[in-house]
């Protein structure tokens, strides 16, 4: 079955959408979008450094991806300026893993697969990866889950019930920097962060409690997943955009819905 190369992009989407479901819900309730886009985009200088030393690229991406987070996440428990920083970071890390990857032989044709994915040429040792590393942020966020709500609802009450909020946003930074190395591939650099935002602001408009809307972002992240890879094989369109196309309309969907039921 997984000689086929649909069945094995099929898989990748679904297994991606079972760590953006949960973790883009933190990032809605957070409103950690640009959070995302910095890391993201740091991936891409991973990818240029990990093929420049011979490195696998998932660990590559993993290294660039977690450093930038933990640099953000210092720098907002210091006070800084979050737009400002954000906007330098995220932009920087980009220009740099650009001007990078044009000192890698090869790489500068290749890079759009890095930059917008290519769901259609995941591996079996990618959907490996993929699946190994979604089912680790399941796991950490369900380890975690109601430390890291009552730190999200509330800091002064997460140190009132023994919590530190700090740790609880290291372990939210550690689970993105993990799904943006495992995204790379499927959605590319530039579009992780509106596959982590957009099922889960579309799951928003239809849950009425944290649970319900994580497993209704993972729900329409697969959904949107398999509705990409059909439209991309109908009207050979590319992937990892169709992919976020088809969340953005499921998004407009739900968030008429939601509006239906307020009236």
């Amino acid at each position: 079955m997984l000689d086929d190369f649909l069945t094995r992009a099929a898989l990748a989407g679904v297994g991606l959408s079972l760590a953006t479901g949960p973790l883009g819900s933190f990032v809605v309730w957070r409103r950690m979008a640009y959070f995302g886009d910095a890391t993201s985009h740091a991936a891409i200088l991973g990818v240029a450094l990990a093929l420049a030393t011979d490195l696998p690229v998932g660990f590559g991406t993993l290294a660039v991806a977690l450093a930038m987070a933990v640099t953000v996440a210092v720098l907002a428990a210091r006070g800084w300026a979050m737009d400002t920083t954000l906007g330098v970071l995220a932009h920087s890390a980009l220009a740099f893993g650009l001007v990078g990857a044009s000192f890698v032989p090869g790489l500068r044709t290749d890079l759009s697969a890095w930059l917008f994915g290519d769901i259609l040429a995941v591996s079996r040792a990618d959907l490996a990866f993929i699946w190994g590393g979604a089912l680790a942020v399941l796991a950490l966020l369900a380890w975690r889950w109601q430390a890291l709500l009552t730190a999200t609802l509330n800091e002064d009450l997460a140190h009132a019930s023994g919590l530190n909020p700090d740790r609880e946003r290291m372990v939210l930074v550690v689970a993105l920097a993990l799904v943006v190395a495992v995204a790379i591939k499927v959605v590319g650099a530039l579009l992780i962060a509106a596959l982590l935002i957009i099922p889960a602001a579309a799951a928003r408009a239809l849950s009425r409690t944290p649970e319900a809307m994580a497993v209704a972002a993972t729900g329409i992240g697969a959904v949107s997943a398999l509705a990409g890879l059909a439209l991309s094989l109908w009207q050979d369109t590319p992937a990892g955009p169709s992919i976020i196309a088809a969340a953005a309309m499921v998004f407009l969907l739900s968030a008429s819905l939601g509006r239906i039921r307020q009236t």
